[in-house]
């Protein structure tokens, strides 16, 4: 199977980079921080969803922007203990790739997906976070904005993603959606291809986009 894209769009965390280790930690003591009972945390899904959501579940909502304030902290902290680590396939997928036709679309902060990139030293040249838009995955606002400030139509765009949230995301946005197996099962994940990480493909620029293939 082969995609043809002129460009690429990638979630960070669980896609390009692991960070599920420092999430669990991080959320964890958060979550003891503001009283809150295994089972009332245990009811929300944490992965591929901005924090404030998260915390607008949990909280009241005056209690809200402290709260947020506080786990981003927690987790850009956690950095440099080894809060963030490259998948397999990563850096060669990119590295393949112009700067201009790929970009990163996070449900995090910016200050927490800056941290994480340069720890693993991904340098995006575009890059849409929780910071700017209104509505995150599974709406597709952050998506439908990546593709306009890379000039491409979103028709055109291919959606890297791990998460049923992000994939969502990227169908509403008419793109066509690559899930990686990385945090969840084949089975939960619908998208238009689905392989266990970035290193099952590769890439091709040609002057009329990018031919992504799966290696054979």
């Amino acid at each position: 199977m082969t995609i043809h894209a002129r460009a690429l769009l990638f979630d960070n965390d669980g896609t390009l980079v692991s960070s599920l280790e420092s999430v669990d930690r991080c959320w964890t003591r958060w979550a003891g921080e503001y009283g809150l009972t295994a089972e009332e945390f245990g009811r929300v899904e944490l992965h591929g969803r901005p924090a404030v959501e998260i915390a607008a579940d949990l909280l009241p909502a005056d209690v809200v922007p402290e709260a947020l304030a506080r786990i981003e902290t927690l987790e850009v902290e956690d950095v440099p203990n080894g809060g963030a680590h490259l998948l397999p396939g990563t850096k060669a997928f990119l590295d393949a790739l112009p700067a201009d036709r790929w970009a990163v679309v996070t449900s995090a902060t910016r200050r927490l997906a800056e941290a994480r990139l340069d720890a693993v030293g991904i340098r995006p040249k575009t890059m849409v976070t929780a910071d700017d838009i209104t509505r995150g995955k599974p709406d597709p606002e952050p998506y439908l904005l990546a593709a306009r400030e890379l000039g491409v139509d979103p028709a055109h765009c291919v959606v890297f993603e791990d998460a049923p949230a992000g994939l969502a995301a990227g169908r509403a946005a008419g793109m066509i959606t690559v899930a990686l197996t990385t945090t969840h099962q084949a089975h939960e994940l619908d998208a238009d291809l689905v392989v266990k990480d970035l290193s099952a493909l590769s890439a091709l620029v040609t002057d009329a986009g990018v031919e992504i293939s799966v290696r054979g």
